[in-house]
């Protein structure tokens, strides 16, 4: 399967969990998860799908090493700062090291999207996209 169709896959789970967290928290009246609830949104769900449909509609982009490490850290990271950082919220500090490292991994997944970009997105594959359809 190709990366632009995983990271939808997951940026579309990613949307369930946010969407489930945000009526758990309205319902039980505990908001002190906002902060992870509104980083699963934008972080999980929307960047997620935007890296995916870039993928498919680039898939030079998509299939690159660049891609490959963006997509594997970026996954291992999330979740993983998503635990610490939601630990730190509820005023557990027994997690804070997965915040020492993990939004740092997320970031440098992020580089290696940006560097994908600049190298392999082009002005002439934009024009060629106006052609689909």
């Amino acid at each position: 399967m190709r990366l632009g169709a995983l990271f939808l896959k997951v940026a579309s789970l990613y949307f369930l969990v946010g969407v489930v967290m945000g009526v758990g928290m309205e319902i039980a009246g505990d908001h002190r998860l906002m902060g992870a609830h509104a980083h699963i949104n934008l972080v999980g769900w929307a960047s997620m799908g935007l890296f995916g449909l870039i993928y498919v509609l680039f898939p030079k982009a998509g299939e690159t090493l660049l891609a490959k490490l963006h997509f594997w850290l970026y996954n291992i990271s999330m979740p993983l700062f998503m635990l610490g950082l939601s630990f730190l919220l509820l005023g557990n500090e027994s997690l804070k090291f997965l915040l020492m490292i993990f939004p740092n991994v997320l970031v440098l997944s992020v580089l290696f999207f940006v560097i994908n970009v600049l190298k392999n997105v082009s002005v002439r594959d934009v024009r060629n996209l106006s052609n689909i359809g």
